[in-house]
């Protein structure tokens, strides 16, 4: 964790005094009003066709400007000719090393401006742009807007290639595992930066410490029936839908706002869940099948292919249905497809 100093310097920051700062060594004020645009330091930020429309001038120029620009201010940045860089540099290092030396800019921000707000995740992100000790992780389709440690990784192209490798091993496991198992798989001795690592690629999530793909609803459960197969995975047995629904509200779930009606919807309509007993669910993967309590005991008696005692084929119903004993002994005495064929064994009726 950071220490005392580092908290009360990150608490002293200001962006917007920062940001000013360095825009002002921009010479020429379209290129300061680039900048400002691209990277979102006061609103939104805008695409190259967005500022070419709004300046008079093509995509491509608008591109060449910010580049050069950019350039200059790494530069001078590197030079030691930034006003209060390095000194927040130190500052957001220590917060990036804290958390195993690579983090997404959204945490970043919450740490070292205690702020969630976008625009100030757009000014760190261009603050660290320029910071000479610092790695710059650029968002696409595969990773989030990240920072790292020049000492943990050399360049933002080796520390993709890294992160994309512990999302290989995970695709290679095949199912949610600890951080711990995931970075002895990849070969990675230092859990606190594979942990880094996994927050920053787009294809990875935890739930309950365990990380996966985020397709994987165990890990990340986008809907009512998958957060119902998490609880009851979790748990290792059958519940009660009202269980379910209570646990649902006391899990780590973004949205656990649902109602017990919803969630005993929800349980009838997936082939998932089985009905085992009055309001009692299982897992259909746990050997469960779907059916009346008469059903199941068809099923033994077919399976045994021989007449059974009612002890036996109780027992079997037993490992089925979550039912009294007396339920299953009323429908094996009252139900026409089921014959007595000695005492207290059974048999099924179209049985010769």
């Amino acid at each position: 964790m950071a220490d005392n100093s580092t908290n009360s310097k990150a608490s002293s920051i200001n962006s917007v005094k920062v940001v000013k700062d360095i825009l002002d060594t921009i010479e020429r004020e379209r290129e300061r009003e680039i900048v400002a645009r691209r990277f979102g330091l006061y609103d939104r930020k805008e695409t190259l066709e967005q500022i070419g429309e709004h300046l008079g001038i093509t995509r491509e120029r608008v591109r060449q400007l910010e580049k050069a620009t950019v350039n200059r201010l790494v530069a001078a940045g590197e030079a030691g000719n930034l006003k209060d860089l390095s000194d927040i540099e130190q500052v957001i290092a220590k917060a990036i090393d804290a958390d195993g030396g690579a983090a997404r800019i959204s945490t970043l921000t919450q740490q070292v401006l205690k702020s969630e707000d976008k625009i100030e995740q757009s000014r760190l992100a261009f603050i660290v742009r320029l910071c000479p000790s610092l790695i710059s992780v650029s968002e696409d389709d595969d990773f989030y807007q990240a920072a790292a440690n020049t000492d943990k990784f050399s360049n933002e192209k080796a520390l993709k290639s890294t992160v994309s490798g512990l999302v290989a091993t995970v695709k290679q496991i095949g199912h949610p595992e600890t951080i711990t198992a995931i970075a002895k798989a990849a070969a990675i001795t230092d859990q606190a930066q594979a942990t880094a690592m996994a927050t920053i690629s787009k294809h990875l999530t935890s739930l309950n410490g365990q990380w996966g793909l985020v397709k994987w609803p165990l890990v990340n459960p986008k809907n009512i029936r998958d957060k119902i197969y998490v609880i009851l995975k979790q748990n290792g047995k059958h519940m009660h839908f009202s269980e379910i629904a209570e646990a649902i509200k006391n899990s780590d779930f973004k949205r656990k706002d649902v109602t017990v009606q919803a969630i005993h919807n929800e349980l009838i309509k997936d082939k998932r869940f089985v009905l085992i007993g009055r309001g009692i669910y299982a897992l259909k993967e746990w050997g469960y099948e779907k059916g009346t309590v008469a059903d199941i005991i068809a099923d033994v008696l077919k399976k045994a292919n021989q007449p059974l005692h009612r002890d036996e084929i109780v027992k079997q119903v037993l490992k089925n249905r979550y039912v009294k004993e007396t339920t299953i002994l009323l429908n094996l005495q009252g139900k026409p497809q089921f014959k007595r064929v000695a005492k207290a064994t059974y048999d099924l009726a179209e049985a010769e």
